[in-house]
């Protein structure tokens, strides 16, 4: 038989079962993720809570330091666990988050102005996140609403 060609049943099944492989191992890793809407908001409130720790106001720091946590507590949620890895979003148990120093001097005007700056900074997040976000941020921005209410 000329021009046949010697294609064993078990090779062409061998070269359909790998050929999967060859294509998952040369595809690029996809991108990371974008940092979370809410980081910003976190880093806020500790900052926050640290400027009322110097203030005097402990009040101001702890209802901060609750807002900190309830929204790292929603990052850490909505961001997928990648085993291997110790990117944000994988594997490894979550770090403490470092507390801020509280600045020298921080004055009760100065706290004043960063809940004000941090009510507009949530308040204008909730129509951007998703629906199921909104009533945390919209907390976030009435509880600074609210501790610049009771500090004036």
């Amino acid at each position: 038989m000329i021009g046949r060609t010697a294609f064993s049943r078990r090779g062409v099944l061998l070269a359909a079962a790998t050929a999967p492989l060859a294509v998952a191992c040369t595809t690029p890793p996809p991108p990371p993720p974008p940092p979370d809407v809410l980081e910003e908001l976190v880093r806020s409130a500790r900052s926050d809570a640290a400027l009322a720790t110097a203030a005097g106001a402990p009040e101001t720091a702890a209802a901060r330091t609750e807002h900190a946590d309830r929204l790292r507590a929603e990052i850490d949620r909505a961001t997928p666990r990648v085993p291997g890895s110790s990117a944000p979003g994988s594997s490894a148990p979550p770090s403490t988050p470092p507390s801020a120093a509280p600045p020298a001097g921080g004055t009760r005007e100065e706290l004043l102005a960063a809940l004000r700056a941090a009510q507009e900074q949530a308040a204008g997040l909730v129509a951007s996140v998703p629906t199921y976000r909104v009533g945390l941020v919209a907390a976030v921005a009435a509880g600074c609403a609210s501790l610049v209410e009771a500090m004036s």
